[in-house]
């Protein structure tokens, strides 16, 4: 006996209710898919399936072997497409979600040689500040900054984001340099967020209560360009990603302030849907990615080899 084609037969049998419908959605006969359930039966010494003139009616092993075997050949399905997407050629369109800045200043530049490499694909690149749901928003591949909440979702980590202080020299001629977090409340700090008021920074371990420092900003801007452009006129302290300014302080035109108290490096990850997970669109955009990062190192240190790891639990975006 085939045990895996009297699976399968078993599943449809299940699904579809009745002998004589499982033999028509898989093109055979009423015979022979009675012949292989009664097979399966005859093998494991077990009634799977009541049968009467009306109706079929599952045993109680009947109903375990349903949710197991529908479950074993799903897995064989997904190792089948792992396997074969290795040698398909990535097509159709991808929905990417990015983060504004990152989507702007290091997805786009980039995506014209990626065009090249895979004439068959196209790509719907959006930047979005916020969470996106990719589930209900059939957003293929998203990135995204920060440990995350517990997924669903197959996360690759891409590189390291280190948030850092800086001000302008002029700024700190003029007002001095802070030394500890605790004096940023006698500076002027420059604050991203769309909504003004009062702020936080993080520094340090964040688990610890003294790693958060409130700020009363003098500017809010919802724009780290625009931020960076103000801090190096002079306008006060900035915190920002530092990929963002690599050519402000190699130049002198920002200086980094606050080293000490610096947050551990927070990851940027590359996420996708577990059943896209063998997808060769999806793959290959994140091999892309992570590939030229390491190459260009936009981030301003080697990211570590990537990994891919199942985050636990719910979250879908």
């Amino acid at each position: 006996m085939d045990q895996l084609a009297a699976l399968a037969t078993f599943v449809r049998v299940v699904e579809t209710g009745s002998l004589s419908k499982a033999a028509r959605s898989l093109s055979s006969s009423l015979t022979s898919v009675s012949r292989k359930l009664s097979a399966l039966e005859q093998h494991f010494g077990i009634q799977f399936v009541r049968r009467t003139t009306r109706r079929l009616t599952l045993t109680d092993e009947g109903r375990m072997l349903y949710e197991r075997a529908k479950a074993v050949l799903a897995e064989l399905k997904q190792i089948e497409t792992s396997l074969t997407a290795n040698h398909q050629e990535p097509t159709g369109r991808l929905r990417v979600s990015v983060p504004t800045l990152i989507g702007r200043a290091l997805v786009a530049p980039v995506l014209a040689e990626f065009l090249r490499l895979y004439p068959s694909l196209s790509i719907d690149l959006q930047l979005v500040d916020r969470a996106v749901d990719m589930l209900e928003e059939d957003i293929h591949v998203a990135l995204r900054i920060g440990h995350l909440p517990n997924s669903q979702l197959i996360v690759r980590k891409l590189a390291d984001i280190q948030m850092i202080v800086c001000a302008a020299p002029c700024y700190l001629k003029r007002r001095g340099t802070p030394t500890t977090p605790a004096e940023l409340s006698e500076h002027d700090c420059l604050a991203f967020s769309e909504t003004p008021g009062l702020g936080e920074w993080h520094f340090g371990k964040e688990a610890k209560p003294q790693s958060r420092v409130a700020i009363s900003p003098r500017l809010w801007i919802n724009s780290l360009d625009a931020l960076v452009l103000a801090a190096e006129q002079g306008a006060g302290v900035v915190r920002v990603p530092s990929w963002l300014v690599k050519r402000e302080l190699s130049g002198g035109r920002l200086v980094r302030v606050l080293r000490d108290f610096e947050p551990p490096p927070a990851p940027l990850n590359v996420l996708f849907q577990s059943a896209r997970l063998a997808s060769p669109k999806t793959r290959v955009f994140a091999d892309y990615l992570a590939e030229r990062w390491r190459r260009l190192d936009p981030f301003g240190s080697r990211p570590t080899r990537s990994s891919v790891t199942n985050a636990p639990a719910a979250e879908r975006s």
